[in-house]
């Protein structure tokens, strides 16, 4: 979970820097700024939040058709429908590094839509596939609930909840200084640090069978 989160930080970091200023996975955000977009009758803001919204919710969609949903009677700790969901997700982030790749790193206005889309949809699918988990609070793309958690388990003083919120949490935060730090200093290479990070959670799921 906590390097799912680092590959929503440096996706989320990139979108912003390089594919048109928006989220590829905080939708609330992407309201807002559709909101803003609005009020400031700007076309472009709206396009790139349209974009996002439609590619993640196509992603989300795909995601719980591969994931499923979690049985009451769960006993296998990464269920093989899981990885199945983020194999799709790496094949996403795949295409768009490489496509990223060919373009070097220069896309045009138009494929700026594209490229965002594929990003959004790839959190998309991996919302969906975390959420098969059938664990409440868990989640590694939409973490205002996990702050939360993470902030009234200090009351509760439950220990291992408050450990897997916070490691979540700051796993968002390294993984968005790391994309950020890629989209200015070495935006070709940028793209393959999600595919990298999925590939090893991949891996690792798929040794537990």
């Amino acid at each position: 979970m906590i390097a799912l989160t680092l590959v929503t930080g440096m996706t989320d970091a990139f979108g912003l820097l390089r594919l048109g200023g928006v989220f590829t996975s905080v939708m609330t955000g992407n309201m807002v700024f559709l909101g803003v977009a609005t009020a400031e009758r700007s076309g472009s803001i709206a396009l790139h939040t349209g974009v996002a919204f439609g590619a993640y919710a196509l992603g989300s969609f795909l995601g719980a058709r591969v994931a499923g949903h979690a049985p009451e009677n769960e006993s296998h700790p990464w269920p093989r429908a899981i990885v199945w969901a983020l194999v799709l997700e790496l094949a996403i982030f795949a295409v768009f590094a490489l496509w990223w790749e060919l373009l070097h790193g220069a896309p045009s206005h138009d494929m700026t839509y594209v490229l965002l889309g594929l990003n959004a949809m790839a959190l998309g699918v991996q919302s969906a596939a975390v959420l098969r988990f059938g664990i409440s609070g868990l989640s590694t793309t939409y973490l205002t609930g996990t702050l939360t958690q993470f902030v009234a388990g200090l009351t509760k003083k439950n220990e291992s909840i408050q450990a897997r919120s916070g490691f979540i949490l700051l796993a968002l935060i390294v993984g968005a200084a790391v994309g950020a730090l890629g989209a200015l200093h070495a935006t070709l290479l940028a793209p393959f640090a999600p595919v990298a990070v999925l590939t090893s959670v991949v891996s690792g799921a798929w040794i537990l069978f």
